[in-house]
């Protein structure tokens, strides 16, 4: 039996300096500094209630300028082959991001955040808190990118992001 088609609508926009899709961050500890702010549309601003407790949100959202689908891809950080799932690559079958930003404060429907890895314009699904108590986990093994040093995983993460 195959599933029924998902149609989900955004519940904001995201926006950061991030334009170029080459030139952004590849994932949150890449872009320290990075400032942003999500504007979480009239209708589900209720919602916001209570989140500016959280020090960490993850946002959740499509991306809306991946190329096609592709089940095989060179991650940013390697150049070897790599399964879709084993990475965080936006060439997905259904092209969801998440990423986990610091929540710097909640202006009515606006979210201040820092650690943007994502595109200007980029649609916002959803928002969820990070808690220590649910997310944090001790880490055994994080798959083929153990093999990648902390400068090589550095210089390839920025991917050209500088600050002025």
């Amino acid at each position: 039996m195959k599933p029924s088609e998902i149609i989900y609508r955004p519940i904001g926009i995201i926006h950061s300096e991030h334009t170029v899709a080459e030139k952004t961050p590849i994932q949150p500890v890449y872009a320290e500094g990075c400032k942003g702010y999500a504007e979480v549309f009239p209708d589900f601003t209720e919602g916001l209630k209570d989140l500016e407790g959280f020090s960490h949100i993850y946002l959740i959202y499509h991306f809306h300028q991946s190329p096609q689908c592709k089940l095989i891809v060179k991650p940013f950080l390697q150049d070897i082959d790599r399964g879709i799932f084993s990475t965080r690559a936006p060439f997905r079958p259904n092209p969801v991001g998440l990423s986990v930003v610091e929540l710097k404060k909640v202006e009515r429907n606006i979210l201040h955040v820092d650690g943007i890895d994502v595109l200007d314009g980029t649609p916002l699904l959803d928002i969820k808190p990070y808690t220590a108590k649910f997310d944090s986990c001790n880490v055994k093994n994080s798959g083929w990118q153990d093999q990648i040093d902390e400068q090589t995983a550095q210089k390839r993460g920025k991917r050209g992001y500088c600050r002025l």
